[in-house]
């Protein structure tokens, strides 16, 4: 799989993380149903690996569903065993040269230019800018000049208008996790949390104003 360029193509990744397991995999699967194709489950839900592997085993090999929070290397080898298609970091973590996790991608954290520089020699095929509120779409432009060519999905505070500068400005997806996902993880209402997916994806999609 190119993460990359799936990533780029759909513009959006979901964050799930959540107290209950259940709710965690329904919450996913409402996710996909309402089109959105890159989900991550954070490996601080709950039994996340057994998420990762219902959701799986529901949406199909095809599916990018990724492993989110991965800080070490048992972290990796247990999400790539329950079927993570890629991995995310929350910060810049040596999880490539484990034994176990093969050609899987990471999207590692990194917040500074020195920190980028370090996570691309690690391996990263893509950088998670984390957190990416702290210095908001203005901070990636300025990003964007020493690193043109560089993959940066913006995570951390983004809402929907965040999400549009941050396209705006360069980012070829936005990682977005309690203002889309709400409480939907925790047992919230799933009716709810499908509207703010279409509000989301009609801000995320290409053709948007």
């Amino acid at each position: 799989m190119n993460l990359v360029e799936s990533l780029r193509a759909h513009r959006l990744l979901a964050i799930v993380r959540g107290t209950d397991p259940d709710a965690a995999l329904r919450a996913v699967l409402t996710l996909a149903e309402e089109g959105i194709e890159a989900i991550e489950v954070s490996l601080t839900t709950n039994d996340a690996p057994a998420v990762i592997a219902r959701a799986r085993a529901e949406l199909g090999p095809e599916a990018l569903v990724g492993a989110g929070t991965v800080r070490t290397a048992a972290d990796a080898v247990r999400a790539v065993e329950a079927g993570a298609s890629y991995l995310v970091t929350p910060a810049l973590v040596d999880v490539l040269s484990s034994a176990g996790i093969g050609d899987v991608p990471v999207l590692m954290g990194a917040l500074t230019p020195s920190e980028i520089e370090l996570a691309l020699a690690r391996g990263a095929c893509a950088i998670k800018l984390f957190p990416a509120s702290l210095g908001g779409p203005g901070y990636l432009r300025a990003l964007r000049d020493p690193f043109p060519d560089v993959p940066i999905v913006p995570v951390g505070g983004v809402d929907a208008a965040a999400a549009r500068d941050y396209l705006g400005h360069g980012a070829i997806a936005v990682g977005v996790g309690s203002p889309l996902l709400g409480d939907a993880a925790d047992g919230g209402d799933l009716g709810e949390l499908r509207t703010r997916a279409a509000a989301f994806r009609a801000t995320t999609t290409r053709d948007a104003p």
